[in-house]
């Protein structure tokens, strides 16, 4: 019976046989094999197995151990096969799959390459990442050839080399392609990021998703002596886990920070009138006051009367609530710490006490 090679995790790819043949299904009902393609058969060679591990794409180096250069360049021109960008040929002529676009990323930025920052977020499961472009973390004495990533064809996005002085075998996950484990993946994220929003966004999105612990992030950072925006990550991750879930209420923790409030509990459960088990976003039990932050989906008319129903049951029970957009707290700090600040002095809270 044939079996999977060590460390094989199934892919969306086609079969190793037609990727050679460059056979796809056409019509209405074209589709690439899905969740096991068909494995080689026991006579099969080793280009099969390596077309079926690759998802069809593979380095001329590699597929010339198994085939003359003669007869590799007989297929390309033949349209058997198409040649991506020098060195890295795929085994087939159809357009560019997600698994295929991935593979054409590490193997063109040369050994040692692996997946990284969000492109690694996002196959270990993490939703909300952007998708392009496609990041690759080579090996700091490593330069990846330029020339070669800034001739991709069309069906292939753009692909951003980074150069890592430290990637210890802790941070790589096995995988097909080979990434970065999802902790050092969001590390990176964050620090290559554009924005110090969307930094803490990937952070708090992996947590919330359950991908990764607060704990697991803090000790990829204890690696990384000099990661970029390695106080932001440190203090957001502090944030997380506190019980922060979301971007809003993180930088609602930082507005309380910075103005000098005290920091409230977040997350906390709590049971209404009814017994059914509510979350708290932001809570100051000492002195009865709750704030919840709200996301875009709070403007949906299916959400206003749950909401209602769950400030009447704060304002029943004695606490007091102040209810913010998200937006609100971003574009306006001092003016929700200014209400922040009177609740809680209206509940007997004093600065500096």
């Amino acid at each position: 019976m044939p079996r999977f090679p060590d460390g094989y995790r199934p892919r969306e790819a086609e079969t190793a046989r037609d990727l050679r043949a460059g056979r796809r299904e056409s019509g209405p009902a074209a589709r690439v094999v899905r969740v096991c393609p068909d494995l080689p058969a026991d006579e099969a060679d080793a280009l099969d197995w390596l077309a079926f591990e690759q998802a069809g794409v593979v380095t001329t180096a590699q597929v010339t151990r198994s085939l003359t250069g003669g007869t590799v360049r007989g297929r390309v021109r033949s349209g058997r096969w198409r040649s991506i960008c020098r060195g890295v040929v795929l085994l087939g002529n159809g357009r560019l799959t997600r698994d295929q676009q991935l593979w054409v990323a590490v193997l063109a930025a040369g050994p040692g390459a692996v997946l990284a920052g969000p492109t690694a977020a996002a196959e270990a499961g993490v939703r909300g990442l952007r998708s392009e472009p496609l990041h690759v973390l080579v090996p700091a004495h490593r330069r990846a050839g330029r020339t070669v990533l800034g001739r991709l064809p069309v069906d292939m996005p753009a692909v951003v080399v980074h150069r890592a002085s430290k990637l210890p075998p802790e941070h790589l996950q096995l995988a097909r392609p080979p990434r970065t484990t999802t902790a050092r993946a969001l590390v990176d994220a964050a620090g290559w990021a554009r924005t110090v929003d969307q930094a803490q966004a990937a952070l708090a999105a992996g947590c919330q998703q359950r991908r990764v612990t607060p704990e697991e992030l803090s000790a990829v950072l204890d690696a990384l002596p000099r990661a970029p925006r390695r106080a932001l990550v440190r203090q957001t991750v502090a944030d997380i886990a506190g019980g922060a879930e979301a971007l809003s209420e993180i930088d609602f923790v930082r507005l309380c920070r910075r103005h000098g409030l005290p920091a409230p509990r977040l997350q906390q459960r709590r049971a209404d009138a009814s017994g059914r088990t509510r979350w708290l976003d932001a809570y100051w039990r000492e002195w009865g006051l709750h704030v919840e932050i709200d996301g875009a989906h709070h403007m949906d008319v299916r959400h206003w009367a749950a909401d209602m129903r769950r400030q009447n049951d704060v304002w029943t029970s004695g606490d007091r609530i102040l209810r913010f957009p998200a937006w609100l707290v971003r574009a306006r700090p001092d003016e929700v710490a200014a209400s922040v600040r009177r609740a809680l002095t209206a509940a007997g809270w004093r600065a500096g006490k």
